[in-house]
């Protein structure tokens, strides 16, 4: 459940505000079965208590905005308080939707009149709703808004993806998923999720082998002990995530903007997916798994719905000040079926992002003002990303390239339409993930087959807490370098072996440069590149 409220700009203080009325503490006590008349004391039995097993989380900070997300473990009604001070002296309390099972009892605010540049200081309980006064502990956090007009305050965000993957799970003697704790530390002003985020095809057993001989120790749930087939087992793969303790102090510390890609359903899915031979599958229809899929990612994403009109879209835009803008896009939901990716026109078979999002993005690229233009994309453009074969033995792709460094064909030619419509914008920078290793591509159109775009960088990062694979092999269509690459020795290596990547933006307030690292688990650099800002 989600409920949108203004902060009025932070002018209506200490009230409650529910949509859009400040009401007073003893209207509340009425509203929740109280009454002002004296009553005994009575202390409430922690069984009877709401719980918040999944902590809070924060997201889509843009403008004067930010989502706040938790979820309760029953029927319960959300309350949020915030402030702009830690000692919640001047709080405003907002009295959110109901948590049920109907969402598996998340729910979010959608707080807006945030003041930039703040750091903003956040408390969450849930209260039974049929007894006002007995309520939860309260889940604290914090997160900073976007910066000031003026552009003085530095940028950091990072990004990565796949988690949880190739039967890798929360490993407690590990550490848990400890690339969270390293980005907590370097504390960026938002974490962007770039896909992957459950393996929903990846069963988890409370023991796996890996490299010399070591024995990976994974907590198991019910719903992550198998492939996910029932909403209920898509929901699991996602509350799985959040009992590691280190993603739960990420995410009241960090904004997040989430994206998801394939494994929120199952590997490689598009409409043509075909489960027939998959035993491990009883739903065998990918329409179905999908919807289930999306559902859940959806309530637990602490991320914006959109308009009315398409409410689970993913693909948005996050404004963050004058020197950033983030574009999110959506691979998956829009692409015509993995076949050998050799069509000489575009059409829904050849689809990826498909027409009108391809047409969204140009245009607001075009129309950006920000000095940097982040293109968070769920797949790599260059890299060659295999889907087995046909039954007539024909390669299939899953991503852009199609194995054929020549003309732009199939999907290429959707990329070839995008780079084209974005060749005079300056500043454009693709982040990725999915390919389980980290590189750095510069894309020339002096070494390309189709040549009418702007030069451009994409860097590649995670996974996060799964199997690391790699290298890839790079397709010539828009003449991709790989300048770096780091991959693992043995493919499907295990955190262990430490082949776990995250990716690291900085941009200086002053010569408007952006500075990209590579990390790996640990946060140390394993390359980086600074890049002047043009026009500067």
């Amino acid at each position: 459940m989600t409920s949108t409220l203004s902060r009025r700009g932070f002018l209506t203080r200490g009230g409650i505000i529910a949509g859009g009325t400040a009401l007073n503490g003893s209207l509340l006590l009425s509203a929740c079965g109280g009454s002002d008349s004296p009553a005994p004391s009575i202390v409430p039995s922690e069984a009877e208590r709401p719980k918040l097993p999944s902590g809070i989380q924060f997201g889509d900070v843009t403008g004067e905005r930010a989502v706040i997300w938790s979820r309760s473990d029953r029927n319960a009604q959300m309350i949020v308080e915030y402030d702009t001070s830690e000692r919640f002296t001047n709080a405003s309390r907002i009295v959110g939707p109901y948590a049920t099972e109907a969402s598996d009892f998340t729910s979010r605010v959608d707080l807006s009149g945030l003041p930039a540049g703040q750091t903003v200081f956040v408390r969450v309980k849930y209260i039974d709703p049929a007894n006002g006064r007995i309520e939860s502990e309260a889940v604290s956090g914090q997160f900073r808004t976007m910066p000031q007009a003026d552009g003085k305050r530095a940028i950091r965000f990072h990004w990565s993806g796949d988690q949880a993957g190739q039967g890798w799970g929360i490993n407690t003697d590990f550490g848990g998923v400890r690339m969270y704790e390293s980005m907590r530390k370097r504390d960026p002003d938002f974490f962007i999720h770039n896909g992957d985020t459950v393996y929903a095809d990846g069963p988890i057993a409370a023991e796996a082998k890996a490299e010399n001989g070591q024995i990976w120790k994974s907590i198991v749930t019910e719903e992550v002990s198998k492939v996910a087939e029932t909403l209920k087992e898509f929901r699991g793969r996602h509350a799985y995530n959040t009992l590691d303790l280190n993603f739960r102090k990420f995410a009241a510390q960090v904004p997040q903007l989430w994206q998801w890609d394939d494994h929120e359903v199952t590997n490689n899915y598009s409409g043509a997916k075909d489960l027939s031979a998959d035993a491990r599958y009883k739903e065998k229809n990918v329409a179905t798994l999908a919807e289930r899929g999306r559902r859940a990612f959806l309530e637990y994403a602490p991320m914006r719905f959109y308009k009315q009109a398409e409410p689970q879209r993913i693909y948005r835009s996050i404004g963050y000040g004058p020197l950033l803008d983030v574009f999110v896009i959506d691979m998956r939901s829009y692409r015509g079926p993995n076949s050998a990716n050799l069509q000489t026109e575009e059409n829904t078979s050849s689809a990826l992002l498909g027409s009108a999002q391809v047409d969204w993005l140009i245009a607001e690229l075009n129309a950006s003002k920000a000095t940097w233009k982040v293109i968070s994309s769920d797949m790599p453009i260059g890299l060659e990303v295999a889907d087995g074969k046909d039954a007539k033995g024909v390669a299939m792709w899953e991503a852009v390239a199609n194995g054929v460094s020549g003309p732009a064909s199939g999907r290429e030619l959707e990329m070839a339409r995008l780079l084209k419509g974005i060749k005079n914008v300056p500043n454009v920078v693709w982040i990725t993930t999915d390919v389980h290793y980290c590189a750095a591509h510069f894309y020339d159109p002096a070494k390309a087959h189709f040549t009418d775009f702007a030069p451009f960088w994409e860097f590649v990062a995670g996974p996060m807490n799964a199997g690391s694979f790699g290298p890839g092999k790079l397709d010539m269509t828009f003449g991709p370098t790989e300048v770096f690459a780091k991959a693992p020795p043995v493919q499907n290596s295990s955190p262990f072996a430490g082949y776990q990547f995250f990716g690291e933006v900085n941009i200086d307030p002053l010569s408007k440069a952006m500075k990209v690292d590579l990390l790996d688990l640990n946060g140390v650099t394993q390359f980086s590149k600074t890049l002047p800002a043009a026009g500067v």
